[in-house]
């Protein structure tokens, strides 16, 4: 929010920069965080003096609304927050509105890319976080015990519906023989209604991420995959017809096949293997998607390596402790707009 002040620029002159409002922005947030997502967003175009437009999500609208409400109570002025409901009329609309000066997104890769071919296109400022398929390299010097039960909750917490789930394990030299604990304690999840008491997983937000998930699950068995772990069938009482799929595990997967080279957004772990870290490096840097990415380890030396080489926008370890130790001695680690590298 400051500007700069160059005084003695040359002779007689010098420069101020000011940072002035843009005016009227807008955000389009996604089903899965529908308060956070959306806080990521209008509360920090407020404060730099924008008013603004919210989309929440059209399965997902009255968490937004609640927001509005509180905002209101608050005492922000009438017009300062506004909230548009819809679908493709409404996003359309935010694209082309030529009031709107800037738009904030996060959601799907072709949601995405179209958000922001056409907001450019009409002079607006877009970021874009579109999709992801985070990897976790275990290397075998982790901590066995930590790092496994890290990854359960890291691939199939939220049944796997979040941006930074860590939905690809990557399995270094003799981590690979981790794989039948790994399936044991994912076993181990409970698949419930999202309000019942005990539940690890919920249901998915909708019967067709139901059968894409399954889809996916499915083309990565015909593609040579071997299946360790199968949710599709997984039955909850009360909730015999819900949109459930459990824990699945998906191991001997290669990066040509398609559970790979796509973002499944469910309860699904597919598993790779490397011979040794430059073999995982690649792995990592040759996926379109650039997200986040994770190394499990105890040597040092070899998280410095990782966070050197790898091209992600986010780059966590574990050195034995616990899931999510950022590892930050010089850079600053990035979450910013339009990830996807393709």
């Amino acid at each position: 929010m400051l500007g700069e002040t160059l005084p003695s620029l040359t002779k007689d002159m010098d420069t101020y920069t000011f940072r002035i409002p843009l005016g009227v922005c807008a955000g389009i947030a996604p089903f899965n965080f529908p308060a956070m997502i959306p806080l990521w967003m209008f509360p920090m175009g407020m404060v730099c003096g924008n008013t603004y437009l919210m989309k929440p999500s059209e399965r997902v609208p009255g968490a937004t609304m609640l927001l509005a409400r509180l905002l209101q109570d608050a005492g922000a002025p009438d017009g300062t927050l506004n909230i548009i409901h819809g679908q493709h009329a409404a996003v359309n609309f935010i694209c082309e509105h030529p009031t709107i000066r800037a738009i904030s997104f996060v959601g799907s890769n072709q949601a995405g890319e179209y958000i922001y071919e056409t907001g450019s296109k009409n002079g607006k400022r877009v970021q874009s976080n579109m999709g992801a398929k985070n990897h976790g390299v275990i290397m075998p010097d982790a901590n066995k015990e930590n790092t496994l039960n890290q990854l359960v909750g890291a691939a199939f917490g939220a049944a796997g519906q979040r941006c930074m789930a860590l939905s690809t394990a990557v399995l270094v030299g003799e981590a690979k023989k981790w794989l039948p604990e790994l399936v044991e304690r994912a076993k181990k999840l409970r698949v419930n209604a999202g309000d019942q008491p005990g539940a690890d997983l919920g249901p998915l937000i909708s019967k067709a991420a139901k059968q894409r998930v399954c889809s996916l699950i499915e083309s990565g068995v015909k593609e040579g995959a071997t299946l360790l772990l199968d949710g599709r069938e997984v039955k909850v009482k009360g909730y015999e017809n819900g949109n459930f799929v459990g824990p699945t595990i998906l191991a001997n997967v290669t990066p040509d096949m398609t559970c790979y080279k796509e973002e499944i957004f469910g309860p699904v772990l597919v598993v790779l293997e490397a011979d040794n870290l430059d073999d995982a490096i690649s792995v990592v840097n040759k996926n379109p998607y650039g997200n986040g990415t994770a190394i499990f380890t105890t040597n040092g030396a070899t998280a410095r390596k990782y966070t050197h080489l790898v091209d992600v926008g986010q780059v966590r370890t574990s050195l034995g402790d616990e899931w999510g130790a950022i590892v930050e001695p010089y850079y600053l680690i990035v979450h910013v707009c339009c990830i996807y590298r393709g």
